[in-house]
Formats: C-alpha cells, structure tokens, sequence
C-alpha cells in the first residue's frame, strides 16, 4: 500500500509542476504557415513558492533521437539576457530573418546548424527578471550567483519530475559569457545533490562554457594583451601598462599612473565592437562593459518598434548616423536584436508561446536593471571540484572577442595546474581550420572558433555544431 501512496504523491507533484504548453505553430514562422519542423515545449517551473518565482523555458528535443540524445540545460549570460538570445541568435533552431523593418511582425527562418540536430535543450529564462520569468514578489527579483545557481538546480529536478521519459539521457549543463560563471557551480549542486540521494536523480555528465566570466580579473585584464596581439594597440601602451599596473583591477585601478594608461587604452576599445572586433561598430548592440551584457541601450529598445530611432534617444549626431547605418545596413549580429524586441513584444507572439499575461510588461533580450549581486568572487574551485570527479567540460571561446578573451582563459585554465594531455593543434570543419584545441587531464578539454566573437556559434554556426557534436560523443575535435 505504502508505495501506491508514495506514487500518488508523486504523482499529485507532477500535475503541480506541469505547466507545460506544446508550440505547434510561430508567427513569422516561413514554414508550411508557421509550423514548426521540430518539437518546441514552453512553460513555467516555480522555484521559490514563498516569492512566487517562476522561471519560463523553451525545450526544444532533438531532431535526431530525442529518447537517446543529451540534453543540454542551456544558460544566456548578461546576467540578464533572455535564453530566447541563445535560441534564436547562436544554438536554436530558428533565427530572425534579417531584413528592414516595414511595421510588420519580423520574420523567423530555420537555422540548418541548430545544436537540436543532435541534443535536446532547455533554455531557460534565468536569473528571475530575464525574459519572461518573474516574481510574484518584488523581494523575489533580488538574486544573485548563488540564487541562479540553486534556481537553476531547483527546476531542473522539478522538470524532470514532469518530463521523466528523459531522466535516463545525458545531462549537460551549458552557457556562455557571464552563464559560463555559474554553470560549474551548478554542476557542483547536482553532484552534491546525488550524492545526498536528492530525488530524482539527474543523469549529469558535465558542462560546456563559451567565451566564459570567471570572476577573475584576468578575464578582463587579458583585453590588454588582445589588443596588443591584434594591432590594435601600441607596443608603448602595451608595455607601460604591463609595468605601472601590476597587480591592479584594469576596470577600476588605484595608482594614478595606472588609471591614466587604461584610460588611453579606453579610448581604443571604445572606437571598436567589442564583442567581435571585425564587425563594424554599432551603437544598436553596444555592450556594458562592466558586465559583458551585449545588448542593446534600453532607451533604444523601448523606441525599437518606431520605423526610426529618433537623435532624442542618442548621445550625438555622430552616434545617431552610426546607429542608422547599421540599421540600414542590415548588418546581421545587429539589425537582428533589433527584430527580436519587436517580435517577442508582439501580442500574437505572446500568446503563441502561452506567456502568462501581465507577469512581464516589456521584453528584453538583455536587461540592465536587475537587482544581481556577485556574491561568487571566483568560481576556479568549482571548476576543479567538478572535474577532478570525473566530469567532463568544454570550455570554448570565440578568437575575436574583446569582451572576455581567449589568452585571459587560457591563463586560468593554467593556473588549475592540470598537465597537457594533447598539444595544441587546428581541428577543421570541410577541410578548413576551424580553430584550435588542448586537451588538459581530468577531462577538460579547451578551443578556439577561428573568426567567431563572444557568442560563438552566433558568428560560426556550422563550425560549433561540429565541436558540440564532436565533443557530445567522446571524439576528438
């Protein structure tokens, strides 16, 4: 009698739990009327019921074996951008169709090199206040490392409560920028989770991290040092900032010699895109540097559904004819963010992904105005804890991103004195080098993507799939 007891409870949990919506069909969709060609589930878990958080996601199953194939529980950084950047801009299955805006809802294509070509994935709107999740309390919306760690631990075992056909496959944890900070910690939680027999029991296999944020200095420290090796700086402002700023924060310095060297080299940055050097400087996706959010300004967003974006909302007319070139330009990695507000603030949309009405006045694809505290200063231990228990990572980085550079990550990846297992070599995608790869013991193997910038896949879709695939199945890259 005592186990149909216990099965009835959880059984009662999961009818709780479920409030899962199946997507058969998405406006601006140019398939077949809007149908999907894949198999997309949202809705909302709680995870404070005490401040009513709930945290909205997108899973979206694998096109190839969804009963056999990973899952990944995918992490959009900021902290503050919405998992619907991640879907619809590097590792989804659509993309906004980037054309000029003419009033009507934005387009959305499907992306041939969508990591649900061969795993499922969660992207879950998170920290609360991103996206579409929210509180129920305004307390609700104070949140921090910690807080979107256990957050993020908390659903995942609440969804698999409800979703338990997939308890068997492999599980992933995975993010890029500041995500990349908290998901070993996330990792760390799980483990310690299974280890206390935390029901249910959550198959974890590792994590992924692109271009990630440790909490270090060196993972904006080492912009100088990119600099310098792309030209962009001289070998004088290079090696006086080397010598007058040792031991100092670049962000914040306290010897006045050293704050008047990086505020040259300031002006340098500021004259570039950041978050990929190559392309062309766009106030539209102008990054805070302070939190490597690469977003749009929220003055620019709020107007972003006017056919033009008035000189009253820019800094100067300079800035003003830089930002309408890049509109009228189409520039992809830009004009693309800014179709994305219009069409995740339609109404139409909305209700198509059963959002619940009234919990979210405005979207955004990234917000600057949480209330988030960086309450982990370094997340290195977690690293090693993980790994040196046999957990496998990925840590990955765009070779033209400023925002968080490879040398920065490489350099804390050497200081967990870990010893080289493979040497440096080029992996290749169609014959062509697709970056390079070091493989470290206690499975923790480190690439670059050759061209692509802080989200990676955004810029080099074919080549990621490639990696992720690669990798996923235990081959070399």
């Amino acid at each position: 009698m005592l186990p149909f007891i216990l099965l009835l409870c959880v059984g009662q949990w999961s009818l709780l739990l479920s409030a899962a919506f199946n997507v058969s069909h998405l406006p601006g969709f140019l398939h077949e009327g809007g149908s999907l060609p894949f198999h997309l589930e949202t809705g909302y878990v709680e995870v404070d019921e005490f401040l009513g958080v709930e945290l909205f996601y997108y899973f979206i199953q694998s096109e190839r074996n969804p009963r056999e194939d990973p899952i990944l529980l995918w992490l959009t950084g900021g902290p503050g951008c919405s998992a619907f950047s991640g879907l619809a801009l590097e590792i989804g299955p659509i993309k906004i169709r980037s054309e000029e805006y003419n009033g009507s809802l934005p387009n959305l294509v499907y992306n041939p090199y969508s990591w649900t070509k061969i795993s499922n994935i969660i992207f879950l709107d998170s920290p609360v206040g991103t996206g579409f999740s929210f509180s129920n309390h305004p307390h609700g919306y104070e949140t921090g490392d910690k807080s979107w760690s256990k957050h993020a631990t908390i659903f995942l075992r609440k969804w698999f409560v409800d979703h338990q056909q997939f308890l068997a496959n492999p599980l992933y944890i995975a993010g890029d920028s500041y995500a990349g900070k908290v998901v070993p910690v996330i990792v760390y939680e799980i483990l310690n989770e299974n280890e206390l027999k935390v029901q249910p029991t959550l198959n974890i296999q590792g994590y992924m991290v692109g271009n990630p944020s440790t909490g270090e200095v060196i993972d904006f420290n080492a912009r100088v040092p990119f600099a310098f090796g792309m030209g962009l700086i001289s070998e004088e402002l290079y090696q006086g900032i080397g010598e007058k700023c040792k031991g100092e924060d670049y962000e914040s310095p306290k010897k006045a010699v050293c704050a008047s060297l990086t505020q040259i080299f300031n002006e340098f940055e500021s004259e570039l895109m950041t978050s990929e050097i190559l392309e062309p400087k766009c106030s539209l996706a102008a990054p805070n540097p302070k939190n490597t959010v690469v977003g749009t300004g929220r003055s620019t967003l709020q107007e972003s559904n006017k056919h033009f974006l008035g000189p009253q909302f820019l800094k100067s007319s300079a800035e003003h004819t830089l930002i309408i070139s890049c509109i009228y330009g189409l520039f992809l990695q830009t004009y693309a963010y800014y179709l994305m507000y219009i069409w995740a603030n339609n109404a139409e949309v909305q209700d198509a992904l059963n959002v619940k009405k009234g919990k979210v006045k405005e979207w955004l694809r990234c917000s600057d105005h949480l209330k988030y505290r960086e309450d982990i200063s370094s997340n290195l231990k977690y690293h090693v804890n993980v790994t040196t228990r046999g957990y496998r990572a990925l840590v990955y980085s765009g070779d033209h991103d400023m925002l968080v550079p490879m040398m920065g990550t490489k350099q804390w990846i050497k200081s967990l004195k870990f010893f080289v297992t493979e040497r440096w070599r080029s992996w290749h995608v169609s014959g062509q080098v697709a970056g390079y790869t070091e493989s470290y013991s206690n499975n923790l193997t480190f690439a670059t993507v050759k061209g692509a910038g802080h989200t990676a896949p955004e810029y080099k879709g074919e080549q990621c799939l490639a990696m992720l695939g690669r990798w996923i199945s235990r081959m070399p890259l």
